[in-house]
């Protein structure tokens, strides 16, 4: 009977895992549908069907490597289950794809490869059909193995690996490159900097003090209303701009009147939060755990306008081509184009991406929602200005490098302690044996999350080129 029972889990475990290909194979298809009944029996029709059934399946991986990213902190800290966590990401995503994604979409389908490149049009089809599937199965490589890689870096890596082989070296946007190139490198310094600040700070008024409830009852509405201050703003510029100009200066007064609302609104709810609260570190969870969800919620925001792009920019660009309109022309993105990669973000990331925010909560550090706050809100501020700036940077590499950035502090903070902690009898080996068991950060995930960052262009460029050729041949 044990042996029974264990089949039985085994093939309920297999069919579980079955159904959620299925369903993302019913996703792909109603994504081409849907196109096959807008574009009708126009030119090139099938091409573009089939550019609509690869951008879903690309989208579907992004949701499920992706948005981990976003939604870990809050889950291994304890502040959103995960059901939770999957349905505030699936609307928050659609809505930031909807609201905010056009500008980063026209970085990925013509300021990579311009298409005036490429002499003949349906060669700049093929490429683009060839980075869309190149992109969609390493991310699914990766998925299938545990690996947080770039979904950026996969398709900017494929569509310059498909220009260059499709109208050589020249027809890369060498300048926009080296702009992303650098994002990378600046992306999860500043994600790492900004998260250890904001951890900093919160040690020095809150953790820190004699009556740590009391600081709490002070700061936690503060930082809700920093949150807001920025998700208003930057909903301000990108969501109001459609409508009618704002400026920079007109947005940030609008950010500034939406975050001293919610401070004024988030003083009476931290209050009843404190009031029966002890004095340790443990109960001030309670009080921050209003922020992270809303952070995480922001940062989802922020991800669905920033990469978006990722899914559809080719798309876009073959819809574009086929449409007749002059290639190097501005972008016209259809909203059908943007609803295939806002709702596949969130299928995929229903579907396969509760594996991956488990180890991007739970496996890199330990975080409580202190540390999750820190780690979400820096991400997001740092997306939301990348997306703004039109950068098509990594947020992968952005909230990664927030949880290094305050697992090394705890380190550097952990270390200071130890320092001054042991006493005089004891043995230097055995201090340190101590220091060397709470390192904080898991050396292991450090050094296989930065080999995937490193491989992951040169890789995607190189199928992508295969891709190519293969597709040329048919």
């Amino acid at each position: 009977m044990n042996r029974i029972s264990r089949v039985e889990y085994a093939t309920f475990y297999l069919s579980r895992s079955l159904v959620a290909v299925g369903l993302g194979l019913v996703f792909v298809a109603l994504a081409a549908l849907w196109a096959a009944l807008i574009v009708g029996g126009t030119p090139g029709g099938l091409t573009i069907v089939v550019a609509a059934a690869f951008g879903a399946y690309l989208a579907l991986n992004i949701g499920a490597n992706d948005v981990a990213n976003n939604m870990g902190p809050a889950v291994g800290a304890n502040a959103l289950p995960m059901l939770g966590a999957l349905v505030i990401a699936a609307v928050c995503e659609t809505a930031g794809a909807l609201i905010a994604g056009s500008d980063v979409v026209s970085t990925i389908a013509s300021g990579i490869v311009a298409p005036s490149s490429f002499s003949d049009g349906s060669v700049f089809v093929l490429a683009m059909l060839a980075a869309l599937l190149s992109s969609a199965l390493w991310i699914n490589l990766a998925t299938w193995i545990g690996a947080p890689v770039s979904t950026t870096h996969a398709i900017v890596g494929g569509v310059m690996g498909v220009g260059a082989a499709a109208a050589g070296l020249g027809a890369v946007e060498w300048g926009t490159m080296s702009r992303i190139a650098a994002s990378w490198v600046i992306s999860p310094i500043m994600g790492g900097g900004l998260a250890a600040l904001a951890l900093w700070v919160i040690n020095r008024l809150i953790i820190e003090r004699d009556d740590k409830v009391a600081a709490a009852r002070t700061w936690v509405p503060v930082l809700i209303g920093v949150m807001a201050w920025a998700f208003g703003t930057y909903i301000a510029l990108k969501g109001l701009n459609n409508l009618f100009p704002v400026t920079l200066g007109t947005a940030a007064l609008i950010g500034l009147a939406v975050g001293g609302l919610s401070w004024l609104a988030a003083r009476p709810y931290v209050r009843r939060q404190a009031a029966h609260l002890d004095n340790r570190n443990r109960s001030l969870k309670v009080m921050f755990q209003l922020p992270l969800v809303l952070s995480a919620a922001l940062l989802s925001f922020a991800h669905g306008a920033n990469d978006v792009s990722n899914a559809i920019g080719p798309l876009a660009a073959i819809v574009q081509t086929m449409s007749g309109a002059q290639q190097g022309g501005a972008l016209d993105i259809p909203l059908w184009v943007m609803v295939i990669g806002a709702l596949g973000i969130s299928v995929g990331l229903m579907l396969f991406g509760p594996r991956l925010i488990r180890m991007v909560g739970d496996q890199i550090t330990k975080l409580n929602a202190m540390r999750a706050y820190c780690v979400a809100l820096s991400a997001a501020i740092t997306v939301i200005a990348a997306s703004w700036l039109g950068l098509p940077v990594s947020s992968t590499h952005i909230a990664v490098g927030g949880i290094f950035g305050v697992g090394f502090l705890r380190e550097a903070i952990e270390a200071r302690r130890m320092a001054s902690g042991p006493g005089e009898d004891t043995p230097p080996h055995l201090a340190h044996e101590e220091r060397r068991r709470r390192k904080l950060v898991r050396r292991s995930h450090f050094m296989t999350i930065l080999a995937a960052w490193i491989i992951t262009v040169p890789a995607t460029a190189l199928l992508s080129a295969l891709v190519f050729r293969a597709l040329r041949l048919v």
